[in-house]
């Protein structure tokens, strides 16, 4: 079964000294730039992804132990009206 990929032609501008970095990476690697730069968005896309995750559950993160606490105090304030067991000594 064959597998059609749909592709988008862009035009780039890239600063020169990334564009003569990533030709002398070219050259060394044998690939062509068109996959090289396929991969590298793909890996940039998923760095980025993680980052905006990590700081996603940073946040609720943060709200979970705002409302641990909350709830902390509460059994604490509890605890405090309760009687004391004595320890048979």
């Amino acid at each position: 079964m064959e597998v059609d990929i749909m592709s988008k032609n862009l035009s780039l501008k890239l600063q020169d000294e990334v564009f003569e970095e990533t030709e002398r990476v070219l050259r060394r690697v044998k690939r062509p730039r068109n996959a090289y730069i396929n991969e590298a968005i793909h890996f940039y896309n998923k760095l980025i992804a993680r980052r905006l995750l990590k700081n996603k559950l940073v946040r609720e993160s943060d709200i979970v132990a705002a409302d641990s606490m909350a709830v902390l105090e509460e059994f604490e304030k509890f605890e405090e009206g309760l009687p004391r067991e004595s320890d048979g000594n």
